[in-house]
C-alpha cells in the first residue's frame, strides 16, 4: 500500500483558520492514502500542565482551568462550522475523565497524573480536525493511537514496546487505510500494557509520526510547520538565515542532538532504519517541499547555529580534594540519569567534573542535595549554550561578540561554547 503520513503541529491547527487549511492541504492530496498525526491545538498543552499542578498541588482552581480550555476549543469548531449535538458530546465525552479525575484528592504520583491529563490536548485537536473532515467531504477515520502505540509505564517518557506496536499496526491501521484515504490519529501520546494513558516526552508528536511511517512501511513522512523547512539558524533570532534543501539522515541527528527545535530527536531513526525519506515543509505555503532528509547527501553545509538558552553549568569536585575517579564519575551519572537531566556538555580534569544542563531548577536542586554530603557544588545559571555546526571561525568570533565564554569544545565540524552575556558596566560621571 502506498501511504504517506503527515503530521502537523500545534501552530497548524491552533485556530478554525488552521484547522481548515490542514484539511484544504488533506484535499489536495485526496487520490493518495494519508496517515496524519496532529498535536495538540496552540498553547493547550502548557495550559493542561497548569490543570496538572493546579490539581497536584490542590491550589482549588483546577476546574476553572480546565473550563477555559474546553471553550477554547469550543471556540475554534464554532468558528469551523462544527458545533452541533454530535460534535459537543464528542468533545464533553473526551474531558469527562479529567473532570471525575480533578474531583477526587489526590492519590498518585505527579508524573501519572501528568500523562492522564495531558494526552486529552491531542485527542480533542484530532477530533476537531475529524468533524472538519467530515464535513468537508473526506472519507476519513479517526484513530484512537492508544489502541495502537503501547509503551512501558515511565510516565512522561514513555519507551515503546515495538513488537506490540507493530502487531496492532497491522491488525488495525492498515484495515482501516482499506476502507478510508484519510484516517486522523494523536501525536505524543500511548498506552501502557496496564492501559493508563502515557506520553513519549515534549515534542514527542514528531516521534510518533516516525513510529508509524515505520511500522507502516510509508512511502514519506511530511512534517508541516511554520517556517520554510530546516533553516541555519532560528529566524526569530537571527537575521538572513537560509534553508537547507537537503540534508542526510546522519547529519539531521546531529542537529537535533545539539538542540535544534525542528525535528524530534527520536523521529529521525526509524526513519533512516527503512530509508523513509523525511519531509520538513512549511503549512502555509502547501506546493513547497520544504527541506528533504533522506540518506547520505553529498553535499557542503554552510555554518548552522543551534541556541539553547535558560543553561546552567555545575561544577563538582570532592570534599576530601581527591581526584574525580572512576568511581566519582559513575555516581555522577547514576544521579544525572536518575533526576532526568540531560547532560549538553561535560568536561572533566583531575580534581573536578564540569556539566551543561538545562536549567531546571526544581530537578538540579535535588540532584545537588544528593551529592552535596560528598561533593563541594558550585552552579552557574542564565547561560546559552551556542553550537555551531560546519563551522568557520568567522561565525565563532561573531557569537562570541558581548559574551564571556565559560566552556568551549570543538568537536569534529562542530564547536560548542557555554557563554554568559557580558556585563554592561556605566562610568559614573564625576
Amino acid at each position: 500500500m502506498d501511504l504517506k503520513v503527515f503530521k502537523f503541529g500545534g501552530a497548524s491547527v491552533k485556530n478554525n483558520e488552521g484547522v481548515s487549511n490542514v484539511v484544504k492541504i488533506l484535499e489536495s492530496h485526496k487520490e493518495e492514502k494519508i496517515l496524519t498525526v496532529v498535536s495538540a491545538t496552540g498553547k493547550t498543552t502548557n495550559a493542561l500542565e497548569e490543570v496538572v499542578k493546579s490539581y497536584f498541588n490542590q491550589k482549588g482552581d483546577a476546574d476553572q482551568l480546565l473550563q477555559s480550555i474546553k471553550d477554547e476549543h469550543i471556540k475554534i469548531m464554532d468558528g469551523l462550522g462544527i458545533l452541533n449535538e454530535e460534535s459537543f458530546a464528542d468533545l464533553s465525552d473526551t474531558f469527562v475523565e479529567i473532570d471525575w479525575m480533578i474531583e477526587d484528592e489526590v492519590q498518585d504520583e505527579f508524573n501519572y497524573i501528568y500523562d492522564q491529563i495531558v494526552s486529552v490536548g491531542e485527542l480533542v485537536s484530532s477530533k476537531i480536525l475529524y468533524h472538519k473532515a467530515v464535513k468537508e467531504g473526506l472519507n476519513v477515520a479517526w484513530l484512537d493511537v492508544r489502541d495502537i502505540i503501547i509503551t512501558d509505564n515511565t510516565y512522561r517518557e514513555a519507551k515503546v514496546i515495538w513488537a506490540d506496536t507493530q502487531a496492532r499496526m497491522d491488525s488495525k491501521v492498515i484495515e482501516l487505510l482499506k476502507i478510508y484515504d484519510v484516517v486522523i490519529t494523536q501525536g505524543f501520546i500511548g498506552c501502557s500494557t496496564e492501559n493508563f494513558n502515557t506520553t513519549l516526552g515534549r515534542e514527542g508528536s514528531d516521534y510518533s509520526a516516525g513510529i508509524f511511517s515505520y511500522c507502516l512501511d510509508a512511502q514519506s513522512l511530511s512534517i508541516w510547520k511554520d517556517v520554510p523547512g530546516i533553516l541555519t539558524a532560528d529566524p526569530r533570532l537571527f537575521e538572513n538565515v537560509t534553508k537547507i534543501d537537503r540534508l542526510s539522515y546522519r547529519e539531521a541527528i546531529e542537529m537535533t542532538y545539539f538542540g535544534a527545535k525542528v525535528i524530534h530527536p527520536k523521529t529521525i531513526k526509524p526513519l533512516q532504519n527503512k530509508n523513509i525519506p523525511l519531509y520538513v515543509r512549511p503549512y502555509n505555503d502547501p506546493e513547497s517541499m520544504g527541506t528533504l532528509i533522506t540518506s547520505d547527501v553529498d553535499t557542503v553545509y554552510p555554518p548552522v547555529i543551534v541556541i539553547e538558552a535558560n543553561q546552567s553549568l555545575i561544577h563538582i569536585s570532592t570534599n576530601d580534594f581527591s581526584f574525580v575517579a572512576e568511581e566519582h564519575l559513575s555516581e555522577i551519572f547514576a544521579k544525572l540519569n536518575h533526576y532526568r537531566l540531560k547532560v549538553n556538555m561535560m568536561r572533566n580534569t583531575a580534581i573536578s567534573f564540569s556539566v551543561a544542563v538545562q536549567n531546571d531548577q526544581k530537578k538540579i536542586a535535588m540532584f545537588i542535595k544528593d551529592l552535596s554530603d560528598k561533593y563541594t557544588i558550585v552552579k552557574d545559571d542564565d547561560l546559552e549554550l551556542i553550537t555551531v555546526r560546519h563551522y568557520d571561525d568567522a561565525t565563532v568570533d561573531r557569537m562570541k561578540v558581548g559574551k564571556i565564554v565559560l566552556f568551549e569544545e570543538t568537536i569534529r565540524q562542530t564547536v560548542r561554547m557555554a557563554v554568559k552575556d557580558v556585563p554592561v558596566v556605566i562610568r559614573k560621571e564625576v
